[in-house]
């Protein structure tokens, strides 16, 4: 035996009010949506027929909640029509026709009146179908589940419907004159029949103008000044500039805002957009490519479907491809900039750049006309990567905020220009760069290659400084660290610490192992087995510096070999390297062992600075 679901209305109801729709307020979107669908299905039989859309709010001179009318010159309801769509959850009037004429109707899901039991008990629905035998029939729903319907004995002129809504007594603040006001203009301010609201006996036309992208504007000038200001009042923003938005797949035109200030990489813009220009949603996001956070928009959409509380769009392939091409829109704007007007561009980078980037790396045309306008950090100052090519035919960078930290300072001094590449997409983009530009060179950086660019000793030199750089040598081989004495700027740094990629590998591998269990040790063990086991970094001395130039002349073993095992401690510091324990205890031994030499020397009243018997001076 079969049986039938039973379904309660107060239920139905709690859960369009608690988790489908957004507010109460969707009750007059709701009504707009139908009457404009019972209008477009008329003229679909009388294409003639003129299309309104009329809201009456009636005030009861008992002081009884008031009554809202809302009334149509659409295509009204058969008998049979009334029974189907008014009383069954779920069957929508449109659904017969919605794959052929998909675009014709903004409802699809015949749920939209019962938005109205949230704010009132009962609904009255007076109609007359067009199609039907010329009677009026009325249609009365409660919340409770129940209806009636009877022919009406107050008939209906002309085809068309009136649906009356008395308030309920929680909810008669939905029914004032400047909340009804509010509510019609916010979801049908861009209907193309026009919305009228009569109060007090006095009607006003909510929707007189239509989307303002698509009136006609004397100038340039004038549609960009009036779009703006349009966007203004929308958003409440003052927006530095305004984007066309048109895409063939869903039927979608509208404009894009570029907003006036970055925001969160992360963050996702909230757009405007109407389903046949009645607002669907104030909180789309997925609308755009995840690239154009630099923007909001403002679009009308004939042909994407919405979802089931019509407040945004179902993700199909109908929805990529607008998407996709909406994307198109604004790299069309960038690229215009580009050619065109490369100062504003160079502005709007500075804001977005983060956008820019993003889109450049899935755009090879975009990426050429970009590419050079965007500003990078270098040790040289903040340029961008056309002032960089003009000077230097290879392009160097840093792949990380602590490798540019460790080469920035000496590069700078040496005349070397290195990129900061350890922001967001800058390595992907500089890598790209000689596959889209063939000429270009890239080429990474560390502070491994600088000793190649510094200057070398003399012979006299060698000769004087090679004491201090054997006993340096056996001082940190234990650290398995080489050593070099070169010239280079600045002269206050007296020590570069280097290693290469594999070298910074083993040492930070190494220090993980010294602060792990036994188990994680081991298998860092196995992991460092397989790196070999040469020798990657380097302590390069700095004969400018006036320091290494008088550690040459002491001849205490002792006090040179502190002073070796300081310098290489400051040059790990100064390189942003984190101490092991080992060169921790280093430091500590170091910095006791100094300051008792210091004791000793300040002891034996040999005043302190001046060089004795056992010091050969290099001045």
């Amino acid at each position: 035996m079969d049986h039938r679901f039973q379904v309660s209305l107060r239920g139905v109801i709690d859960l369009l009010s608690h988790h489908l729709y957004s507010s109460p307020g969707v009750y007059v979107r709701e009504l707009l949506q139908n009457a404009t669908d019972a209008i477009r299905a008329r003229q679909q039989l009388e294409p003639q027929a003129p299309g309104a859309v009329g809201l009456e709010l009636r005030e009861k001179q008992d002081g009884g909640p008031p009554t809202l009318l809302f009334t149509d010159a659409g295509v009204g309801l058969t008998e049979e029509e009334i029974h189907r769509f008014l009383a069954t959850i779920g069957e929508s009037s449109k659904r017969e026709q919605l794959e052929a004429r998909r675009n014709d109707f903004i409802g699809q899901f015949g749920i939209g009146l019962l938005s109205c039991f949230m704010v009132c008990d009962e609904l009255l629905v007076v109609t007359r179908s067009a199609k039907g035998d010329g009677r009026t029939l009325e249609w009365r729903g409660r919340h409770d589940g129940t209806y009636d319907v009877r022919v009406s004995e107050h008939p209906l002129d002309a085809p068309g419907t009136h649906v009356y809504l008395v308030a309920r007594a929680d909810m008669v603040e939905w029914f004032t004159p400047e909340r009804v006001r509010q509510l019609a203009k916010h979801y049908g301010g861009l209907l193309p029949f026009p919305v009228r609201l009569t109060v007090d006996g006095r009607t006003e036309t909510l929707n007189p103008d239509g989307p303002p992208w698509r009136r006609f504007y004397e100038t340039a000038g004038d549609r960009r000044q009036a779009l703006l200001a349009y966007g203004r009042e929308v958003f409440g923003t003052d927006f530095l500039d305004v984007i066309p938005l048109r895409s063939e797949a869903g039927d979608v035109d509208g404009v894009a805002y570029v907003l006036p200030a970055s925001p969160h990489f992360n963050a996702k813009q909230k757009h405007r957009v109407y389903l046949k220009q009645m607002l669907l949603s104030e909180s789309a996001e997925n609308l755009l490519p995840e690239w154009a956070f630099f923007v909001k928009c403002v679009v009308n959409a004939n042909g994407l479907r919405p979802t089931a509380s019509r407040e945004s769009f179902y993700e199909d392939t109908v929805l990529a491809k607008a998407r996709e091409a909406l994307g198109q829109s604004l790299r069309k704007y960038l690229v215009d900039l580009a050619n065109d007007d490369p100062r504003s561009l160079q502005r709007l980078i500075a804001l977005h750049g983060l956008s820019v980037k993003g889109l450049a790396l899935d755009d090879d045309d975009f990426y050429r006309l970009v590419i050079h306008w965007l500003p990078f950090e270098t040790s040289l100052g903040v340029m961008t990567l056309a002032d960089y090519r003009r000077s230097w035919p290879v392009v160097r960078y840093t792949p990380t905020l602590d490798g540019f930290r460790q080469v920035a300072r000496v590069a700078g001094a040496q005349g070397l220009c290195v990129l900061n590449a350890a922001y967001t997409h800058d390595t992907a983009l500089l890598e790209k760069l000689p596959h889209v530009v063939p000429e270009a060179q890239v080429a990474p950086f560390s502070s491994a290659d600088l000793p190649q660019s510094f200057e070398e000793l003399t012979l006299d030199e060698r000769e004087a400084i090679y004491p201090l750089l054997r006993l340096a040598e056996r001082v940190l081989a234990p650290f398995r660290c080489g050593v070099e004495v070169k010239k280079f700027f600045p002269a206050e740094v007296p020590t570069l610490y280097s290693s290469d990629a594999e070298g910074a590998f083993k040492r930070d591998a190494e220090r993980a192992r010294e602060e792990s269990d036994d188990l994680y040790a081991g298998v860092l063990d196995g992991v460092m087995a397989g790196t070999g086991g040469q020798d990657r970094a380097l302590l390069c001395l700095n004969l400018h510096n006036p320091v290494v130039r008088r550690l040459a002349a002491v001849e205490g073993r002792e006090l040179l070999k502190l002073s070796v095992e300081m310098l290489y401690v400051q040059a790990l510091l100064l390189g942003q390297h984190p101490l092991n324990a080992q060169e921790m205890a280093l430091l500590n031994h170091g910095l006791l062992g100094l300051i008792s030499a210091r004791l000793d020397e300040g002891g034996g009243g040999g005043g302190g600075g001046s060089s004795g018997p056992g010091s050969r001076g290099m001045h």
